[in-house]
This record gives C-alpha cells, sequence and structure tokens, in this order.
C-alpha cells in the first residue's frame, strides 16, 4: 500500500502546494492556505485509508484563540488534526520543514511558526512571535513531545508551548491523539489502514501559573492527555 500512497502524497504536495504558495503571495497572512491544506489533509487520509473522528469537552470555547498541545504518535496525527482543529490555527514546527521545497515554502508563507530548538536566542523570539500571533487571534497548535513518541507512550514535555500560553495569558487545550501508532509507527515505512481518534480537553487557564510554575502547567496538561489515552485503551480491551 504504501508505494501507491506515497508517490500520491507527493503529488498532493506539489500541486496544492504550489496553489497555495501562489495564493499567499496574493492574499498575505495565510488565511488563503488553510483550506488547501484542510483538502490535502483530506486527500492523504482517503488515499491511506485511515478514519478519523473528533470530540471535545463542552467547555472549550473555539472562538477563544489558545494553544492546543497535542501529544504525537505518527505522521498521520497532523492531517487529522487540521480536519479536526475547530478553530483558526497555525502549528509549531521544527525549523529544518521550512525548507522542504514546495510544503516548507508554503507553510512558512501561511504563517506557521518554526522553531529551532538547538539555538536557544532564537527559540526564544520565535516563542515571542507565536505569542504575538496568539493576542491577535489566531490558535497555535504544539506536539507537546517535541516529537513522535516510538510506541505510542507519552514522552517529557517541552516547555516552549506553555511559555508561549503564558506570555500571551491564553488557556491550554490538551489535544489527544490516539490510534496514529498503528497507522505509521516512527521508524516505519509500511502504512496500514486504520482510524485516528482525536479529543480536545477541558481549557486550562495559564493565567492560574507563573514563569517559575510552567512546570506545574506542563504536567497538568500531561495528565490530562494521559488520562484520555487511558480510556482509549481501555474501551479498545
Amino acid at each position: 500500500m504504501t508505494l501507491v500512497v506515497v508517490p500520491m502524497i507527493v503529488l498532493y504536495t506539489a500541486v496544492l502546494g504550489t496553489l497555495g504558495i501562489l495564493l499567499c503571495l496574493l492574499v498575505p497572512g495565510g488565511a488563503a492556505l488553510m483550506p488547501l491544506a484542510r483538502l490535502w489533509s483530506r486527500l492523504v487520509l482517503l488515499t491511506s485509508r485511515v478514519r478519523w473522528e473528533a470530540s471535545a469537552d463542552p467547555s472549550l470555547d473555539p472562538g477563544r484563540p489558545s494553544v492546543y498541545a497535542a501529544n504525537h504518535q505518527s505522521q498521520f496525527d497532523i492531517p487529522a488534526l487540521v480536519l479536526a482543529m475547530p478553530a483558526d490555527f497555525r502549528m509549531v514546527a521544527k525549523r529544518s520543514l521550512a525548507h522542504i521545497p514546495i510544503f516548507g515554502w508554503a507553510l512558512r508563507l501561511a504563517g506557521f511558526v518554526f522553531i529551532d530548538r538547538s539555538n536557544r536566542e532564537s527559540a526564544i523570539q520565535t516563542l515571542d512571535k507565536a505569542a504575538e500571533r496568539l493576542r491577535r487571534g489566531t490558535s497555535i497548535v504544539v506536539f507537546a513531545e517535541g516529537t513522535r513518541s516510538p510506541d505510542g507512550t507519552l514522552l517529557p514535555f517541552k516547555r516552549g508551548g506553555f511559555v508561549m500560553a503564558l506570555k500571551a495569558g491564553v488557556p491550554v487545550v490538551p489535544v489527544t491523539i490516539h490510534g496514529g501508532a498503528g497507522i505509521l509507527p516512527k521508524g516505519s515505512l509500511w502504512i496500514r489502514p486504520g482510524a485516528i481518534r482525536i479529543h480536545f480537553g477541558a481549557p486550562i487557564e495559564s493565567t492560574e501559573y507563573s514563569y517559575e510554575t510552567r512546570d506545574r502547567l506542563a504536567e497538568r496538561v500531561r495528565a490530562a492527555i494521559a488520562g484520555e489515552l487511558q480510556k482509549n485503551l481501555k474501551k479498545i480491551t
């Protein structure tokens, strides 16, 4: 299946990414790219025979800019999350993705946030820019572990997304993604059909914390995601 899917994904990326670049040049700000990003995501999931479903805590207010902090199991988390997100958003990604021809160029023009964790000063400046975007009303998605989990279990959380929320004074929404590890585990090249479930948890107010207690905020979000993952495992067993 992988031999068929990968060339199709490359084709979708080349065609829609090129169109996205042109639209972003004509309409700065990135809003023009987001419908194309959702179309790309839908095509990728359909071609790969990956289903998705989403649920949300009743207290979630999509109209309120927030940091959406998600766990990360698979490359397919991204298209599923793009389709499931209830609000206008941009994602935080590692800096190397910005240099991928067409794909990275389109995301950069759309205002996606690229962070270089190896350069502390650059990372701080990036977080400041992302916080300003939050204050202007656009939500930010971060994969709190910083990388994909090799087996689906939660890794330690990076602090950047929580610092961003504190700087902007916005809530953090725990986002639990389950199922991706069975579709395309980290290190594997073989795509398996399956389903990805996404749950948007109750927002956690960052104003209840300070820079000094940012680790407590991260721990609270991590506990919420861990609890939701456990619920999904119980449903399966």
